[in-house]
């Protein structure tokens, strides 16, 4: 085993190691540290240098050096100068199994390089939802990460990263590993229609494209659904979170409902009467919604006549709502391709699907039957435009009841963001699996940490240091804030095509 360097000072919690000359450590490297009948499993958290030599002098051979020319050559160099490694203990490994570690290592022990054969107590769940590679510092070890599938997705996972970091990647891969087997589904609302790879490489092509459905306004390819949705479908509720509404709008949208029922838009909009003895509300108050339903559904209200420009219509799309919650319950990935539409238009839709889903899952859980159901999660882009303070200040939405309640009916959310710190704590504290891609904005490194599942109190300049595709989980289904690698998913779905026209090419030759 390569010995990496020696322990010689620090505490519980905050390990020093000198490291061995021409042995290079990285932050974020595992090393192990053996004892008698057990391992220390170590994480480095930072990097600085040591020397025996004075600061002073060291001053002073840098000048001569910078400005005399002179050569730095130091006596016994190797001993004198050295890097120095912080080192945290993540877990205790021993011959019956881990356990928290809760004691320092061996003083003056060696610390030495993680070998796969180390790892054999990370094992496969039941249910897995594979998210990539053990990585120690930048290098990916040959073993395989998985949380377990039910319990991850249905108690909710957080993706935060700065943009260019790999969200996308990163969810792209977990619904392509989820794609082969059959305990889950994802209701996954998509604001740059990348996810299906209408012109790239995507999710079209896994093997079980069959568990794939996807709906799209415009020009739909072959096999996927044309989204139409019934103006019928929507009640009042839907519109929380979407739009602002005062008090006496919110009591005029609900009277509206209860008065008219599935007709109660077009009754706003053709100004039809709550009474004919009073009037409710002012004049204003109901041109102002008047002219938001107008807005955000895309309608006219021209001579007399409403027409729909977009997908919300008066005629058709009344099985559109019903036909994505089977398919949901039938363990496939709805993907919505809202990239034409303006947020409020995709939150809409979001809610339309999301409440309706999450009612029948309350519902199969009332009656004992959510057993036999997949675990459901709903995938979120920019999520705070939901879940953010400012979002929950105008009150709740199905996105943040299905926060705070979801675990408890098999309902989860899959929350993408750059700006962890902009939902509230009670909420993140409620995503109780956060992958963490590379943070450069120390705000919102500090707000995943405080909220992490583990502690992470050391590893703000770790987070910081992520390239591409290195991500740490902190999950309470795992046993320590994992570093894991990312897979390309573009090389995911070409080694995969790769391999099915291999297939093909054997079975011709036979």
């Amino acid at each position: 085993m390569k010995i990496k360097g020696q322990i010689i000072s620090g505490e519980f919690g905050k390990v020093i190691a000198r490291q061995k000359a021409g042995q290079g450590i990285e932050i974020g490297e595992l090393l192990i540290s053996e004892a008698e009948g057990s391992m220390i499993l170590m994480q480095v958290t930072d990097l600085l240098y040591g020397s025996q030599i004075s600061r002073q002098s060291l001053e002073l051979i840098s000048g001569l050096s910078l400005e005399e020319g002179s050569e730095n050559d130091f006596y016994d160099g190797n001993l004198r100068n050295y890097n120095l490694a912080i080192l945290k203990s993540l877990i205790t490994i021993g011959n019956k199994g881990t356990k928290l570690n809760k004691n320092l290592p061996i003083f003056l022990s060696p610390i030495r390089e993680i070998d796969e054969k180390d790892l054999s107590f990370i094992t496969q769940p039941e249910n897995p939802l594979c998210i990539g590679k053990l990585r120690s510092g930048s290098k990916a070890l040959d073993v395989e990460i998985s949380l377990p599938g039910v319990d991850t997705l249905s108690h909710h996972i957080l993706i935060a990263a700065s943009t260019g970091k790999g969200k996308s990647n990163l969810a792209s891969t977990i619904l392509w590993n989820s794609m082969k087997s059959d305990y889950s589904s994802f209701l996954v609302l998509d604001p740059h229609d990348e996810y299906y790879g209408r012109n790239r490489p995507g999710l079209k092509d896994h093997p079980r494209k069959e568990k794939l459905v996807y709906y799209t306004p415009h020009n739909p390819p072959p096999g996927a659904r044309s989204l139409r949705i019934n103006l019928a479908a929507i009640k009042p509720h839907h519109f929380d979170g979407v739009s602002s509404w005062t008090p006496p709008q919110r009591q005029a949208l609900g009277m509206y409902y209860r008065k008219y029922s599935e007709g109660w838009i077009e009754a706003v909009v053709m100004d039809k009467k709550l009474s004919e003895e009073s009037n409710f509300f002012q004049d204003g108050t109901i041109s102002v919604i008047r002219r938001k339903l107008l807005s955000i559904l895309d309608l006219d209200w021209t001579s007399q006549q409403l027409s729909c420009n977009g997908i919300f219509v008066l005629s058709g799309g009344d099985s559109t709502i019903p036909d994505i919650c089977s398919e949901l319950e039938s363990s496939k990935i709805v993907i919505i391709d809202t990239s034409s539409f303006s947020g409020e238009v995709e939150i809409l839709i979001g809610s339309l699907i999301s409440a309706e889903i999450f009612r029948k899952y309350r519902q199969y859980k009332h009656n004992g039957q959510i057993d036999a159901k997949p675990v459901l999660s709903i995938l979120l882009e920019e999520a705070p435009r939901v879940l953010g303070k400012d979002a929950i200040e105008k009150g709740p939405n199905i996105f943040s009841t299905i926060a705070r309640e979801g675990r408890k009916f098999k309902v989860g959310l899959t929350a993408i963001t750059q700006l962890p710190s902009l939902i509230p704590r009670e909420i993140l504290a409620n995503m109780n699996t956060k992958i963490i891609l590379g943070m450069e904005m120390s705000l919102e490194r500090q707000a995943v940490i405080d909220s992490a599942s583990q502690d992470l109190s050391d590893d703000s300049r770790n987070i910081a240091s992520l390239d591409i595709g290195e991500a740490i989980i902190t999950s309470n289904f795992s046993r320590f804030a994992t570093p894991v690698k990312i897979p390309s998913f573009t090389e995911t779905v070409k080694k995969e095509s790769q391999k099915s026209k291999a297939q093909k090419s054997f079975h011709g030759m036979g």
